[in-house]
């Protein structure tokens, strides 16, 4: 259950970032034509490996998101993307990596919290992921999501 919990939660996030894309209707003309290249090609990764990771395509997803983060290095999506889909094919050493550069990158959000207790429970250390989840609802204190994943830790 808490499995297709957290595929829902990060399909629902990729199909936010889905529709941003699709509304783009101009390039920035300052910036010069490789840095607009690469913009596009993090946005097209990022897209495809939304859709590997909602179809379960963990491999997939995992090279189409780090190509997103090779292109557009600030990319916080596609950073999560990357940490989610290392969770899914229990690389959880380069998971970690991807975390913890997105809380250095981001700052202690819920949303990025949440994955990363949720990864603790993929490996079964509820020692770890307890305290991530706790500070996730404290910040996010009515999302459904961050609380079935404190029940999984209990149970």
């Amino acid at each position: 259950m808490g499995l297709s919990l957290f595929r829902a939660a990060c399909a629902g996030l990729f199909a936010l970032s889905l529709a941003g894309c699709q509304s783009l209707t101009a390039l920035d003309t300052k910036q010069d034509d490789s840095a607009t290249y690469q913009g596009f090609v993090g946005q097209n990764a990022l897209a495809v490996g939304a859709k590997h990771y909602a179809a379960g395509n963990f491999g997939l997803a995992e090279k189409s998101f780090r190509a997103a983060v090779e292109a557009t290095p600030a990319n916080s999506r596609a950073w999560l993307g990357l940490a989610a889909s290392y969770d899914q094919l229990g690389r959880y050493e380069l998971a970690d990596r991807a975390y913890d550069h997105l809380l250095k990158q981001e700052g202690r959000k819920a949303s990025i919290l949440n994955n990363k207790g949720y990864s603790y429970i993929l490996r079964g250390d509820m020692d770890k992921a307890r305290p991530l989840l706790h500070e996730a609802q404290a910040l996010a204190p009515e999302n459904t999501i961050i609380s079935g994943n404190l029940q999984l830790t209990e149970g």
